[in-house]
């Protein structure tokens, strides 16, 4: 319940003790967290939290509040992420609420965990594979762009609206020799595969990925394995997208059969081709941009879900980066 004075104040009413000690945090380091996020003053009187600060801060705070404790009376644990990822809806002015983004699970892991999107961001992303055949992701280390794109084609797979699954990624090195590395060509390459592998280990487990190998109902291969096959009734994932050149790209797309969806994933920040050498996933984005049919999904560094210094990393890079790419200019 909401409660709200003119201009410095806002109270809300902490009813039940398990959502005051969820909205609370350990000794007290989400509300210590907002406190400094959004320069008010957070202070607990009984059965209510009372936030003090300008008017506009402590509206911000009110809803901030609101959206954590309609999440958390979901069954779902506050941290930081959710608090950054909570006031990412309120600050867009957003119809949906963070809570809303639970009820969308995406599938059930290999350990009975649900799968569902964590930020508005990742929930778009979502929509967009559901309704297009043939998506692009673009975006940082860390939005979840392989993890949810093998979530859901695991869940396609189980519901047999497709016939098999196919993950390919380019062999290209970063900072690497590839002839280096020991064993025959399939040993070189799967160090490359490796994220696909933990994607589909965390969500169908190791046994069953390893049956649906055998079984070739999931193929992993480098991109190069792809030229001259047509893939029915599959569903087909580029990783590292950034990384073919723009005659592969086109080879992956034209792959396509009757009943088959592709995703497309990169990170347009991290391209590891030759100096000088153009980017696929950068040459597709002005060619098929207005080709009906297609998605072009982008994230930021917003729908980062990994450790939260990992969005300061990017943010840092980002900004040491800018001087660098005007001058290009």
């Amino acid at each position: 319940m909401l409660i709200l004075k003119p201009n410095t104040e806002v109270r809300i009413i902490l009813d039940d003790i398990r959502l005051a000690a969820e909205i609370m945090g350990q000794h007290d380091q989400n509300i210590v967290y907002i406190e400094k996020l959004l320069n008010v003053k957070m202070v607990i009187r009984g059965d209510e939290l009372i936030i003090t600060g300008t008017p506009e801060a402590v509206q911000e705070a009110g809803q901030l509040l609101n959206q954590l404790l309609a999440y958390s009376d979901t069954g779902n644990n506050i941290t930081v992420h959710e608090i950054n990822y909570a006031l990412q809806v309120v600050r867009a002015g957003r119809g949906d609420t963070l809570a809303d983004l639970t009820r969308d699970i995406v599938a059930v892991n290999a350990r009975g965990k649900q799968i569902k999107p964590k930020t508005p961001g990742q929930k778009q992303y979502i929509d967009a594979i559901r309704k297009h055949d043939v998506v692009f992701c673009i975006g940082p280390a860390g939005t979840g762009k392989t993890y949810l794109s093998v979530a859901l084609a695991v869940a396609a797979l189980r519901n047999k609206t497709i016939s098999r699954l196919v993950l390919t990624r380019p062999a290209v090195e970063a900072g690497e020799k590839l002839g280096f590395l020991p064993g025959d060509l399939q040993d070189k390459v799967d160090p490359y595969l490796r994220p696909v592998y933990d994607g589909l280990y965390d969500v169908l487990g190791v046994e069953n990925t390893q049956k649906y190998m055998e079984r070739n109902i999931i193929e992993i291969a480098p991109l190069a394995y792809m030229r001259g096959r047509t893939l029915d009734d599959a569903f087909i994932i580029l990783d590292e997208a950034q990384n073919t050149t723009p005659e592969q790209m086109k080879m992956f797309l034209t792959r396509l059969g009757f009943g088959s969806k592709a995703i497309i994933n990169g990170d347009i920040t991290q391209i590891d081709l030759s100096r000088g050498q153009k980017s696929g996933l950068v040459d597709a984005q002005m060619k098929l941009s207005k080709v009906p049919g297609l998605a072009f999904n982008y994230m930021t560094g917003d729908d980062i879900v990994r450790h939260s210094l990992v969005h300061q990393i990017i943010k840092a890079y980002d900004l040491a980066e800018q001087p660098a790419q005007a001058d290009r200019k």
